[in-house]
């Protein structure tokens, strides 16, 4: 399994990026998957999940960016996009997509096959 994010850059606040994951050997929707992100200076485990969409479409958000965000899958493309909008500063941070062994409750448990990462930055 490989997942490859891309799509971030710097931005203004109050902007907006598509980010996107591409997976190859893993059929997008075939399980859950996440966002996470991860600010400069944390640790691994300091990661923050932004969110998650599980195999029958159910997307569930942090709460710090509810309104803001949404996770969607293009088949076509076996891609993952989290489109975030109204961009602030505190949303700077790199971006991960990642599997989930399941999704249970509000949570993406045990991710794993994390992709490199896409860094966005908001600029004010």
């Amino acid at each position: 399994v490989q997942l490859v994010e891309s799509g971030g850059g710097t931005v203004q606040v109050g902007g907006s990026l598509r980010l996107s994951c591409a997976a190859s050997g893993f059929t997008i929707g075939s399980g859950c998957m996440a966002w996470f992100r991860q600010n400069s200076g944390h640790s691994v485990e300091e990661r923050e999940r932004v969110g998650f969409i599980t195999t029958d479409g159910t997307t569930r958000y942090a709460r710090s960016m509810e309104g803001r965000v949404t996770i969607a899958p293009d088949n076509a493309r076996n891609t993952l996009y989290l489109q975030i909008n109204n961009l602030r500063a505190e949303d700077t941070s790199m971006y991960y997509c990642v599997l989930c062994t399941f999704c249970y409750a509000g949570n993406c448990y045990s991710p794993h096959d994390w992709g490199q990462g896409t860094q966005v930055n908001v600029s004010s």
